[in-house]
């Protein structure tokens, strides 16, 4: 029923009003309040100026730490095998200039003996009625403790009187008619040594070789 001068469809269309307010009103952006309860706890992340959390600020400050406490570690260490490099060094120095310095002590020392026994073998031969034959013996026993000495240091003599020619260890000072029975290019004549040193040469034989 309508009352009485206003039409129907006032009244419906007030009703209709009503019921689009309401529905205003239940749209209504919702409160911080209500927000605040749908959204996960924030507070370990962030404060609310959004700077970082007390709590991350220390776990933070506690890995900084660690990883400076092992980098602090490791330079230390690495200071530690510079220094023991070095010193290696200056040792393994020293070694070789003592090894290059001293290399032919033990040859020196083992010389002592036979300068001893030149030493006696010329005082000797300085003695008013010395025998000749005593110098001579005395001297091819000094000269014998010598090439003992040499053989030692694998010092080894080079005497190819009769043995064919060879280069790399004579030099031919000149050639001369082979004798009967002879070969030729056979060394007849040493006119000096030569020695070799652990089979390298240093210093050849001088000889004379057959036609």
């Amino acid at each position: 029923m309508s009352i009485e001068g206003v039409p129907e469809d006032s009244e419906q269309q007030g009703n209709a009003e009503q019921q689009s307010v309401a529905a205003d009103e239940n749209s209504a952006p919702i409160s911080g309040d209500v927000l605040e309860e749908g959204v996960p706890e924030l507070s370990n992340v962030t404060e609310g100026n959004g700077s970082v959390s007390r709590e991350i600020f220390t776990t933070v400050t506690e890995e900084l730490e660690k990883a400076r406490s092992e980098a602090t570690d490791y330079w230390n260490r690495l200071l530690r095998m510079q220094a023991e490099m070095e010193n290696m060094r200056k040792r393994n120095q020293r070694a070789l200039d003592n090894a290059h310095k001293y290399s032919l002590e033990k040859f020196s020392a083992e010389l002592l003996g036979v300068v001893d026994s030149l030493d006696l073998g010329l005082q000797a031969a300085k003695k008013e009625g010395s025998d000749v034959k005593h110098i001579v013996e005395g001297t091819e026993l000094t000269l014998k403790m010598f090439l003992q000495t040499l053989d030692k240091f694998d010092i080894e003599e080079i005497n190819p009187l009769g043995e064919k020619f060879d280069p790399a260890l004579h030099q031919a000072m000149g050639m001369l008619p082979a004798a009967e029975g002879i070969e030729s290019n056979t060394v007849i004549t040493v006119m000096q040594k030569g020695y070799q040193l652990h089979e390298r040469l240093l210093r050849p034989a001088l000889v004379m070789v057959a036609k």
